[in-house]
């Protein structure tokens, strides 16, 4: 009885948290309307668990049944020592019990693990066709997109029923005296002869039929990897033959075996298994590997051209990167003009980013955090809005809960999980404003974001902006806990919530799972192995709880055939705060494509700073087939098509109808907000660093591949991130939001290309490549930082401010201007040592190149450091100033009074003297501050530090 009580409560143990976990996602899948999604994963993994577990069981069963039913009448005695005597009894004495129960596990075994194929057999059930063949078999490549995997796991799962049920029949033939070992050569009953025969022989023919297929995976073999992907000229001309020669072969030996049922000869088939392993040697592996060494490797350019063209073309089409998607422009490099005469320059220099979001979060916390239970997160998002009927490009945050900054008793269960249950506003600061700086030392104030916020408090004066319900349940910040979530709605009428200025506030929006009913509460209790959930008196009736609250895990869950970015973003839309999530569809065996990993592509040096969510991913095909919104308030999750061509998505829809909405859905003020994704972008530019080439024989030398360069601004080897910048379109003048990155020669850090792509709706997804000739030299990423910071006067001055600040160095954005130039710019940020201090714009340094050699501009604002490299085109620039009026909130917030003030810009003073004297006086004072420091006189050291600041403004007062 203890036993039994023992198994039961193991069984519990074990299943109980599944099945607990099934009913909770199951009313999950309800709140979120996605309940079809879960119920036909789940009925595809039943139907694939069952039948795989029927077929690899009943094998199973069907050989020791047959091994038993012609065991013979009387066994031979062996011995007193025989040990199979006592295992035939003990079998004997329980022969349902082992006739049922082994079956019955290696067949569950084997359902639990076929049952995670389920995408397998649903894509062959619903996938379509490409309308591409593919260029060896002339087969579409929804063949080897949706039906070859299916036809592999088929073939794998008979592999594992014939090999166990071969298995079973053996030992049962053992047990019971059909095979005995005893003496010189043993003996072999004819009933265990032919079924052991039979089963060989089918497992032969199973092989045969996997030489088959091998013939279609070639097309996505490695063998060739990293110089391409593919079938080269080995496995079409050796391997390709080989297989067919092989599958010959296995079909000879397969009918040996099945000859040996009436022939009673074992040496047969004995001997074309030998056969068969000899051959898949010498001509499955030797011969190609001769083929290889001496016919290819000699001449590898000219014999592999025919397949790298067939790489070229099927990457270019498997990522996107297409000619009727990507324009190749011919770049100068050297510019032809002054920016003040091109209309499009002037939109691209006013509209130039000088926030960047990747170090502005604490700027943002410091300033905008109002409670100490908000956060912000720790790389902020550049979206764009239109203001007054211009485009204009904005940091973005939302402000949310951030469960780990809760202290003391606010940590209390009660208070956690029932009072700080949300965020609250929106922030939004014009990227390319801050308000004045005044000085470049230590004391210097200004250079901080112009915010805009629509939150409880305060609402900006532009509707655009404006959030009707600011409230912020599901975020990025809110979720990253262990336990994230939030039970809502008061057990009474009285609020329990936190809202803001101490108010109360009860959740009415239609997220969450109800909780007041008894049953469910179990539930919840025990999946967060939670007491309080059952006995808190502040869950009543008409609670709800809230929970998987991260935007990019909802989609995830929502969508399991979806690979999401890891970056998602807030933005206004129609008056509510959305989290827009880009996803993707993949296929990991497109022919001929390159197969890359996610994590490796699209890791840059962000996100080794911000830990940002990678995608964990091989694949060879990916598009952006589907936009995803969150509502930040309530959690409704849409998906929405936006790539009406991709079969894969086809494929998808077919299997869950309903769950994506069509283009026709997205309004225009969503679609306004779509931002061309950065993962994707950073998959196809490291695409196109190889597969812009065209001629196979230069791809075969790499001579005229591109590099993503390493980030100038971090100390790490990292890759540069892409930036969003907003450009002036050539033709129009207009300013165009676009994804952007220049590209570096082959392990080199010369500019040889800049990659962008469109992200308003009118272009969307159109690159445009600006390639730099081969003959001339531009200064790349690496080499523009160089030549800023080793500039005398720029490294003067970073002495200066190294002394007492902590110095960042913003985006280096690479902008082309100047029919044919390039311009690099890039804010300079300082941080106080001390323990609240936060990061503000400083400098901002500017590079240019051209015929005259390189040119740096270092100045407090953008206006005059463009002064100082294009004279009279500081006007250009957008001049610091208070708060825009089109975006001025009607009052000013805690955090706002206490900010420092915005300065009037101060003129420097005239300079006096030339160059030398200039830099001579800061030698001088750096010297007097050298000494002042090691005689520890503090009066000394202050008056040394005046000197050099007077002595640097001054020289940079001086005509260039």
């Amino acid at each position: 009885m203890l036993l039994v009580l023992a198994l039961v409560a193991a069984v519990l143990l074990l299943i109980g948290p599944r099945l607990i976990d099934a009913y909770v996602s199951w009313l999950w899948f309800g709140e979120v309307g996605f309940r079809g999604v879960f119920t036909k994963v789940l009925l595809t993994r039943l139907v694939l668990f069952l039948v795989v577990g029927l077929v690899v069981g009943g094998a199973v069963f069907a050989g020791m049944l047959m091994a038993y039913r012609s065991r013979p009448v009387f066994v031979p005695a062996a011995g007193p020592n025989d040990p199979i005597a006592r295992y035939r009894t003990t079998v004997m004495g329980r022969l349902k019990l082992f006739g049922i129960v082994v079956p019955v596990v290696i067949g569950a075994l084997a359902g639990l693990v076929a049952q995670s194929s389920w995408v397998a057999v649903q894509m062959f059930l619903h996938g379509g066709d490409f309308g591409i063949d593919d260029p060896q078999f002339h087969l579409d490549v929804g063949f080897y997109a949706f039906d070859l995997p299916f036809f592999r796991l088929v073939l794998n799962w008979l592999f594992v029923a014939v090999v166990i049920a071969f298995l079973a029949n053996l030992v049962t033939h053992y047990v019971f005296g059909g095979l005995r070992l005893s003496g010189h050569e043993g003996a072999l009953t004819g009933a265990a002869r032919i079924q052991l025969c039979v089963l060989a022989g089918t497992f032969i023919l199973l092989k045969a039929a996997a030489y088959w297929l091998d013939r279609y995976s070639l097309l996505s073999s490695g063998r060739k990897e990293p110089t391409f992907t593919g079938a080269g000229y080995t496995d079409i001309n050796a391997v390709l033959p080989a297989k067919l020669i092989l599958m010959a072969i296995a079909v000879i030996c397969a009918l040996a075996f099945f000859a040996a049922i009436f022939l009673r000869d074992m040496r047969i088939p004995a001997l074309a298994t030998a056969l068969l392993v000899l051959s898949s040697v010498l001509i499955g592996a030797v011969y190609p590997m001769l083929v290889e060494q001496f016919s290819v490797k000699p001449n590898a350019a000219q014999k592999e051209s025919p397949y790298i063209e067939r790489n070229i073309q099927a990457t270019r089409q498997a990522y996107g990167i297409t000619d009727d998607q990507v324009e190749y422009v011919d770049y100068s490099g050297v510019a032809k003009k002054q920016p003040q005469d091109l209309p499009a320059d002037v939109t691209t220099i006013a509209n130039t980013r000088l926030l960047d979001p990747n170090i502005l979060s604490p700027t943002f916390t410091a300033q905008k955090q109002l409670k100490n239970f908000y956060a912000f997160p720790p790389s902020l998002n550049v979206d764009r809005y239109n203001v007054n009927g211009q485009l204009r490009d904005f940091v973005v945050a939302a402000r949310e809960l951030s469960p780990s900054n809760l202290q003391g008793n606010q940590t209390d269960w009660i208070n956690r999980h029932t009072v700080y249950t949300h965020g609250n506003g929106f922030v939004a600061a014009p990227a390319n404003q801050v308000t004045a700086v005044e000085g470049e030392s230590q004391n210097a104030t200004g250079g901080y974001p112009i915010y805009s916020v629509s939150d409880l408090k305060t609402q900006p004066a532009d509707p655009v902006l404006k959030v009707d319900n600011p409230r912020i349940y599901f975020g990025e910040v809110i979720a990253k806990t262990d336990a994230d979530y939030a039970i809502v709605g008061a057990a009474g009428a009285t609020p329990r919530e936190y809202d803001t200025d101490d108010s109360k506030y009860t959740y009415s929006g239609k997220g969450g799972v109800p909780i007041g009913n008894w049953f469910n509460r179990v539930a919840f209790a025990a999946k967060y192995a939670e007491r309080n959930i059952l006995f808190s008196g502040a869950i009543g009736s008409d609670s709800k709880i809230i929970y998987n609250r991260d935007p990019r895990d909802r989609v995830g869950e929502v969508a399991p055939w979806l690979t999401t970015d890891g970056t998602v973003y807030p933005a206004v839309v129609d008056g509510k705060m959305q989290w827009i999530v880009d996803a993707y569809t993949t296929l990991d065996s497109y022919p001929y494509a390159q197969r890359s990993s996610l994590e490796g592509l699209v890791a840059d040096s962000v996100d080794a700073n911000t830990g940002r969510l990678l995608p964990k991913k091989e694949v060879s095909y990916i598009r952006n087939s589907v936009k995803a919104t969150v509502d930040a308030y309530d959690g409704t999750v849409t998906l929405y098509q936006v790539d009406e061509k991709d079969p894969v998505l086809k494929a998808w829809m077919g299997v869950f109808p309903g769950t994506v909405q069509p283009q026709s859905a997205i309004t225009p003020d969503l679609r306004a907000h779509f931002r061309y994704p950065e993962d994707l972008f950073k998959v196809q530019r490291e695409m196109l660093a190889k597969y812009h080439v065209d001629d196979p024989k230069e791809f075969f030398t790499n001579n005229a591949f591109w590099s993503v360069p390493t980030d100038p601004t971090v100390e790490t080897d990292k890759a540069q991130p892409p930036y969003y910048v907003l450009l002036g379109n050539q033709d129009t003048a207009k300013p165009e939001f676009r994804l952007t990155s220049p590209m570096v020669g082959y392990n080199r850090e010369l500019l040889s290309a800049y990659i962008s792509v469109a992200a308003d709706p009118q272009n969307y997804g159109k690159f445009t490549v600006l390639q730099l000739p081969t003959d001339t030299q531009t200064q790349g990423p690496q080499q523009a930082q160089s030549s800023m910071t080793s500039n005398s006067r720029v490294a003067s001055s970073l002495t200066l401010l190294k002394q007492s600040n902590r110095v960042q160095y913003g985006n280096l954005l690479t902008l082309p201007i100047s029919d044919g130039g390039i311009l690099y710019v890039e804010p300079l940020y300082t941080q106080r040592n001390s323990a609240n201090a936060f990061p503000q714009l400083t400098s901002v340094l500017v590079s240019f190149s051209d015929t005259n050699g390189i040119r740096v501009g270092y100045a407090p604002t953008l206006s005059e450091a463009l002064s100082q490299v294009f004279p009279g085109a500081g006007a250009l620039a957008t001049a610091p100033s208070a708060t825009p009026s089109e975006l001025q909130p009607p009052g000013q917030s805690e955090q706002q009074a206490q900010a420092p003030a915005p300065a009037v810009p101060v003129a420097p003073p005239a300079p006096s003297g030339d160059v030398n004297k200039a830099l001579a006086e800061i030698d001088a004072s750096l010297a007097a501050l050298k000494s002042a420091q090691q005689s520890g006189d503090f009066n000394a050291y202050g008056a040394a530090l005046d000197r050099l600041q007077k002595a640097v403004t001054a020289y940079q007062g001086l005509p260039k």
